[in-house]
């Protein structure tokens, strides 16, 4: 009889789960629970079904190429190996890949992610910017060497050879590819003479376009200050560049008919526009000069009116005045008459009329009233009606 030790025990567990060929390398199905993501990076989940669950661990040097994110209650395959966890003595899966089950892991993890960046504004109208409708200058990120950039080339340089086209090279698939894409955004926004971008490819699986929708490139669309046409792949392609971008294009060819007009129609509307300019200037000039005649005949018609109403106005008034004049005159006369009939019947001259003479005296002419102040031998002098008579005081007799 044979006795072990726990640990003893769990090691021979656990070779025999390591040497078990269909245990080192197997897939499992089931539905995702308990799912937490340590701060080490490190995946920690159970995987259920109807009567049994299975802990497993995802370590940060598996998990990191995921493409999509974990979540309670999402069916997935997981694929790794059944070992021993030494310390708790329990059986788990160490999971080396896991898939969604049903969906690929790219669709999945497109889907997710045009949730997130939807959910965040990303794809609203308001944010989408005009494109110009002749743009001097295009950026163009593309591959230097695939069909994409002959496409595109070849239908701008027939619409409009005179537009400058700056050519940015990038990968546009593989894991450097979302990398050089950003980057090459980011440096036209800064060489800054750059009046639209175009970001564009030629069709391919989900795998080859899948540059375009990773995260760092939808951002980067969404910052530029230049706007943006996506053309990445064929019609029934759709990106999530395509969702970000300001106008989404099917094909190169297209992006190079949406961006740049064709130039003899440029030329061809400017001069149907030139001639409804001059038409309506000259229609415009006719009018004014309408307008300005009629009012100057208006002016002077007003001018001569409130001329002759100044006019009238100024008769009105000299005439009023008259008779003001004449009445304040009447007035004034009447006044005066009735103060010379005052005065004269207050003058001494009519006290000489009724039968008085006036006596003063010779030396001050001063009216003698009393006999006080003369004296025998005084000259007065005695006023009548028709002269005066001088005489000298012989006698003073007062009333007694």
């Amino acid at each position: 009889m044979t006795t072990l030790t726990v640990s003893e025990v769990t090691k021979y567990i656990k070779q025999v789960f390591v040497s078990d060929p269909i245990l080192y390398n197997i897939y499992v199905k089931g539905e995702v629970s308990n799912y937490i993501k340590h701060t080490s990076g490190h995946m920690y989940f159970t995987l259920k079904d109807k009567n049994s669950r299975l802990s497993c661990v995802m370590f940060s040097s598996k998990n990191r190429l995921l493409n999509f994110e974990m979540a309670n209650g999402m069916k997935v395959i997981a694929n790794g190996y059944i070992s021993v966890y030494e310390r708790d003595g329990v059986y788990q899966l160490y999971v080396n890949d896991i898939q969604p089950d049903g969906i690929g892991s790219l669709h999945l993890a497109f889907e997710q992610l045009k949730n997130k960046l939807e959910l965040e504004g990303l794809f609203n109208a308001e944010h989408k910017k005009k494109i110009p409708l002749l743009p001097r200058s295009i950026g163009l990120i593309t591959s230097a060497k695939g069909a994409a950039v002959k496409d595109f080339l070849t239908v701008v340089k027939r619409r409009f050879p005179n537009i400058s086209i700056t050519l940015v090279p990038v990968l546009v698939q593989g894991s450097l590819a979302a990398e050089q894409i950003s980057n090459a955004i980011d440096l036209l926004n800064r060489f800054g003479e750059i009046d639209v971008i175009v970001i564009t490819r030629g069709g391919g699986s989900i795998e080859e376009l899948w540059a375009f929708n990773e995260e760092i490139v939808a951002r980067s669309i969404y910052n530029s200050k230049i706007p943006i046409v996506s053309a990445v792949g064929h019609d029934r392609d759709f990106t999530i560049a395509d969702f970000v971008a300001d106008l989404r294009a099917p094909t190169p060819s297209a992006a190079g008919e949406l961006t740049v007009p064709v130039k003899k129609e440029i030329e061809h509307k400017i001069e149907i526009l030139k001639q409804r300019l001059k038409l309506q200037v000259s229609k415009k000039i006719t009018l004014n000069k309408n307008k300005l005649s009629f009012l100057e005949s208006r002016i002077f018609s007003e001018m001569q009116d409130n001329l002759l109403q100044k006019q009238q106005e100024v008769d009105h008034i000299t005439r009023d005045l008259h008779k003001d004049f004449k009445r304040l005159m009447e007035i004034k006369k009447n006044k005066f008459i009735n103060i010379i009939g005052k005065l004269d019947a207050l003058s001494p001259l009519k006290v000489l009329d009724r039968g008085y003479s006036i006596t003063r005296s010779h030396k001050d002419k001063k009216i003698v009233k009393e006999i006080s102040g003369l004296k025998e031998g005084d000259i007065i002098e005695t006023l009548l009606t028709n002269g005066q008579v001088d005489s000298k005081i012989l006698v003073i007799k007062g009333d007694e």
